[in-house]
């Protein structure tokens, strides 16, 4: 089987244009795991290696004793986090301290990835190389549905003015947001690329309005 690449498989899903755009979400598999706080301290940046060691526990299988039944090469999926706010902690005027964020992380498996083969996965990867925060890292079936999403280029402190583009979208088309959760999808590595030129998709989980 050729190589799964999601840059080109999954061009709908994560490479979108930089204008709204209306898409249906599957159902699909991630290794996930939820934190509080400033995504610029050391937690976040800890718990992101936690779904990585998962996640490349699963990539690298076939270079130990134990190749999963279906297993296909493929490139690692980028980045998820589904990010919220407790009402209280929002501002008047819309702001809000980054200490109060709360999220879910997460990284895409292949289709082959059973509940299974993922709790397998994590035994070994934490037998192998021990992390506490292994313990915490979940592995669920999930599905955004109906969504709008956009490309964002940029700084990540630049996106309310691409989230209002989704808002004036949504306006005009008579669309509803289903939770003030919304999901970023990050297409670039913050640390090896300048903040001007990140690539970031914005999504937000939509319902039509009733009539």
């Amino acid at each position: 089987m050729t190589k799964y690449e999601w840059r080109k498989a999954d061009k709908a899903l994560y490479l979108p244009k930089a204008v709204p755009t209306p898409i249906q979400i599957p159902a699909m598999n991630y290794y996930t795991i939820t934190g509080h706080g400033d995504p610029n301290e050391a937690d976040f940046g800890a718990r992101t290696g936690a779904l990585y060691q998962a996640a490349y526990g699963i990539r690298m299988s076939p270079k130990s004793d134990v190749i999963p039944a279906g297993y296909y090469e493929y490139t690692v999926f980028p980045l998820e986090g589904l990010w919220t706010l407790d009402p209280a902690d929002v501002r008047a005027d819309g702001h809000f301290d980054k200490a109060d964020l709360n999220y879910k992380i997460m990284l895409r498996q292949p289709d082959f990835v059973t509940p299974t083969i993922a709790a397998e996965n994590l035994a070994r990867v934490q037998a192998k190389k021990p992390n506490p925060l292994l313990a915490e890292v979940q592995f669920e079936k999930l599905t955004d549905g109906n969504c709008l999403q956009i490309l964002h280029i940029g700084s990540y402190d630049d996106e309310p003015a691409t989230f209002q583009q989704l808002a004036d979208y949504a306006a005009e088309h008579q669309w509803e947001r289903r939770t003030l959760a919304h999901k970023e999808i990050y297409l670039s590595d913050p640390r090896r690329t300048v903040a001007t030129k990140r690539k970031t998709v914005l999504r937000w989980l939509m319902m039509p309005l009733k009539a």
